[in-house]
């Protein structure tokens, strides 16, 4: 469109600057990255609460060490969800399109998020409230679980060949920031005494969702839907039979490639579940090491990885998948060995030292290359199903049953911290083993995956 005197309008203008790739990608990388920030943010929150908050609030009835593993529990039914929602959300993601699941996700996530922050104790309404509690985190898994492979396939699917890692990266990029923001919500409220945190401290950080899901939602409408899948529908349209649903594609086309996904990222899921969250409780009630030494360890970790995430990304962009992800994995099974000693010893620079070393460096490894890894495994008609069923499965089995099993291991009379390491190391290797058998992936076409 031009003016009267043949210059460009300013919406002419406008509409080419959004047009254009570059841009696009810039837009896209950047509303995934804060996309995933909130959705994570409101996920992770939880298991910080889970273990500070929930056992003496919510099981406070029980002993000691069955409210910690009541708390785990109702942490685990999440990532339980998690599949669920990849595999409802990766249906309707790759039928319609990846944009409008997004939308549903995040809406859903700040709806639930923000119920348990308004949430009554048992003492108001009973057994009630750790029922709503249960339900509300399996609305979240339902919500996030729908979340990663739209976001990581809105960046990898817009983005060219030489760069798809680093823009994959993107997601865990806000999966960092958002284990960030949820540890500095935390630690901000380190000032408060033990009893006005547990009566309404801890419900703060789940009510700023409001402001954060408002900041999220303006930004994601503004951006394109992804150009592989639509072009994916357009020669949809010209064939004559109907495809099969996703799921059943999947299944029977690729049952080997699902599984050999699910085994990729277990271990590494796992690792970084019990450091963030288990490790954190036991670290605090069994050694009387200051809840705030811990979050400030994490903390920093965690914000090490905002470098390093797009760093290894970048790398497997460069030098491939393969040798970085199982580089990662391998040394995080060994690390599985030292982490509980170094974080138990009481001992800041020993427990800073920890959470580097296994935030930091090695789960910015893991985390960096897997977004591009996973999409490059599936064709276009079922590839958000396909990343969805891989990643969620894997979080249940890590970040669900991990931490879950892991309480039952340190509590009396379980085979103690060393069976936990055990844990995570063996699945650690069946992740370098599962890479290494699906080979190298940088350099497929998404279009003929």
């Amino acid at each position: 469109m031009s003016t009267l005197d043949g210059t460009s309008s300013p919406r002419a203008t406008t509409e080419r600057r959004n047009d254009d790739p570059v841009r696009q990608r810039r837009r896209v990388y950047i509303a995934s990255a804060i996309g995933s920030t909130i959705e994570y943010y409101d996920f992770l929150i939880y298991a910080t609460a889970a273990s500070l908050v929930f056992a003496p609030v919510f099981f406070a009835g029980s002993s000691p060490a069955v409210a910690l593993i009541a708390s785990f529990g109702t942490l685990a039914v999440g990532y339980l969800a998690r599949p669920l929602g990849g595999i409802i959300f990766g249906h309707f993601g790759d039928r319609i399109g990846r944009k409008s699941s997004l939308i549903w996700t995040l809406s859903i996530m700040g709806v639930a998020t923000v119920s348990i922050g308004l949430l009554p104790t048992p003492d108001k309404i009973g057994v009630l409230a750790p029922i709503l509690l249960v339900a509300l985190r399996l609305v979240q898994g339902i919500a996030v679980g729908g979340e990663w492979g739209g976001a990581v396939l809105m960046a990898v699917e817009h983005a060219n060949t030489k760069s798809r890692g680093f823009y994959g990266s993107a997601t865990q990029m806000g999966a960092s920031a958002g284990l960030l923001l949820s540890f500095a919500a935390f630690a901000a409220l380190g000032s408060l005494s033990e009893e006005q945190f547990l009566s309404w401290g801890w419900r703060l950080p789940f009510l700023v969702t409001v402001v954060l899901v408002g900041i999220g939602m303006y930004i994601r409408l503004g951006v394109h839907e992804s150009p592989v899948l639509l072009a994916e529908k357009r020669e949809e349209r010209t064939e004559e039979e109907p495809r099969r649903a996703p799921l059943l594609a999947l299944l029977r086309g690729r049952p080997g490639r699902v599984l050999l996904g699910i085994g990729v990222y277990a271990g590494p899921f796992m690792a970084y579940a019990v450091a963030t969250s288990l490790l954190v409780t036991y670290a605090h009630k069994d050694f009387g090491i200051p809840r705030q030494t811990l979050l400030n360890a994490m903390m920093i970790g965690t914000a090490g990885m905002l470098l390093t995430v797009p760093l290894f990304a970048w790398l497997s962009d460069r030098y491939g998948r393969r040798p970085v992800y199982v580089t990662a994995a391998l040394l995080t099974a060994i690390h599985a060995f030292a982490m509980f000693p170094l974080v138990t010893s009481g001992s800041f620079p020993l427990i800073l030292l920890s959470y580097v070393i296994s935030m930091t460096v090695l789960n910015a490894a893991a985390n960096g290359p897997v977004p591009a890894l996973l999409a490059e495994l599936f064709p276009t008609a079922s590839r958000y199903t396909g990343v969805s069923l891989c990643y969620q499965f894997a979080g249940m089995i890590g970040g669900g049953l991990g931490p879950l099993l892991a309480a039952t291991f340190i509590a009396p009379g379980g085979p103690g911290s060393i069976a936990v390491s055990v844990m995570i190391s063996a699945l650690c290797i069946v992740a370098a083993l599962s890479v290494g058998a699906l080979g190298e992936t940088r350099t497929v076409d998404l279009r003929n995956a």
